[in-house]
């Protein structure tokens, strides 16, 4: 549940600023430390999203669903010629208020994808030594 939890906030955070991919190093080293740290030191889930929210992340549910897909991008209508893939995310949570499922969904080049899969599966290997 950590590992999703860590997921879906990464990607919130992705949307709302569109990093560069030192920023999504940083982003997942300090939520992986928050939830790893809340995680071995037992904090009920409403303390911490209490805890997340104060730091100006969105109160999160469940996340229900996790879809991904790669397009490549051979040209747009500002550039003749792009040739580059990119990666969809698309989540589905819970909203906490309503009970309804919201949908995130961002994109990202191929390359921000890379970094932020490494530092996902970093940040897991940390959190399963501590469980």
């Amino acid at each position: 549940m950590v590992c999703r939890k860590l997921l879906y906030y990464t990607v919130l955070m992705i949307d709302v600023s569109i990093p560069e991919s030192g920023d999504i190093k940083a982003s997942v080293a300090v939520l992986s430390f928050i939830l790893s740290s809340a995680a071995k030191h037992d904090v009920d889930s409403e303390s911490l999203s209490s805890e997340l929210q104060q730091l100006g992340l969105p109160k999160v549910g469940r996340l229900e669903a996790v879809n991904w897909r790669v397009d490549y991008t051979l040209s747009s209508s500002e550039l003749k010629e792009v040739n580059e893939p990119t990666v969809q995310l698309k989540l589905q949570a819970q909203n906490p208020e309503s009970g309804s499922t919201d949908c995130t969904v961002v994109s990202v080049t191929a390359d921000k994808f890379r970094v932020l899969l490494t530092e996902l599966k970093q940040a897991q290997a940390m959190m399963n030594a501590l469980q």
